[in-house]
């Protein structure tokens, strides 16, 4: 990778409700498209940069969202601190879309995500279609129970049910405690398992319909799974998918241990990026792939 291919800079992010955050950028010496991407649950956006640095050596400026709650936020989740999905799909990627736009004004744009990420960048586009015309997942798709394989599909709606109890009770998720997600926000919680138990999307306090929104999605979509991923396998990215607008073109591509150089798993993937990144970044040239039917 040529180190001289990018340049590092910071914008500082300041959404409603005095929230403050610091987008990470990695920008492209000539960027052919911009790309926001959108971290898993509980993970701060500095853990995306080696992802960021290989394409932005590539020709794609990154800048790496910061999810309320993490890193460089100005906010922590606690009893008197509270937000979930609405605050995040229409308060804070709205404010790092505007810095992105500003900065690069005129660039073709990618929304994408990891985990939660990718689900909230389809979320995203649902209440905003002119957000971006791509949407790049990796090791994302819905959480519904249903969608994965026995006998984890039997122990979800119990841990969908018991986590946000546990957050209710503690004010917040004690995420680090437990070895799920960051210390995240007991609303948050209650929205993602949610759609975890109906297999549909939603957000307390939005008015929008948000599955109505994501069927009328036609962003190409480029996704990659991860053949060791228990958290994000094929079934539940093909879920999501098939919630997306008939005009959504979706390439998907699975990668093993020996074609990454690494684990196939949900994160391992973060630390050794460049397979990754070449695969989302043919999908700017290559064919259109099939559109991905939803399971029956």
């Amino acid at each position: 990778m040529n180190a001289q291919a990018f340049e590092a800079r910071t914008l500082s992010v300041h959404g409603t409700g005095g929230h403050r955050s610091e987008l990470i950028a990695r920008v492209a010496a000539a960027p052919r498209a911009s790309l926001l991407w959108l971290p898993a649950m509980g993970v701060a956006a500095r853990h995306y940069l080696p992802f960021a640095e290989a394409l932005a050596a590539r020709g794609v400026t990154v800048c790496l969202h910061e999810w309320r709650g993490h890193g460089s936020s100005s906010q922590r989740a606690g009893r008197e601190m509270d937000w979930g999905y609405r605050a995040l799909l229409c308060e804070d990627l709205p404010a790092s879309e505007a810095a992105v736009e500003a900065a690069w004004p005129g660039l073709p744009r990618i929304v994408g995500g990891h985990s939660l990420g990718g689900q909230l960048a389809c979320c995203r586009l649902a209440l905003a279609p002119s957000a971006a015309s791509r949407l790049w997942l990796v090791a994302s798709g819905a959480p519904w129970w249903r969608a994965f394989a026995p006998p984890r599909r039997y122990l979800l709606p119990l841990v969908y049910r018991f986590l946000p109890w546990l957050a209710a009770r503690r004010g917040a998720l004690p995420g680090r405690a437990i070895g799920f997600g960051g210390n995240e926000a007991r609303s948050l919680i209650r929205d993602w398992a949610r759609s975890g138990l109906t297999g549909r999307y939603a957000a307390a306090g939005l008015d929008a319909d948000l599955e109505a929104g994501l069927a009328a999605v036609r962003a190409d979509v480029a996704a990659m799974t991860l053949d060791d991923d228990w958290l994000g396998p094929e079934t539940s990215l093909r879920y999501l998918l098939g919630k997306l607008g008939s005009g959504a073109a979706a390439q998907i591509r699975s990668l093993d241990a020996r074609t990454l150089g690494t684990r196939a798993d949900h994160f391992a993937w973060m630390r050794a990026p460049t397979t990754v990144a070449d695969a989302l970044l043919a999908s700017l040239d290559g064919p259109e792939a099939d559109r991905t039917p939803p399971l029956p």
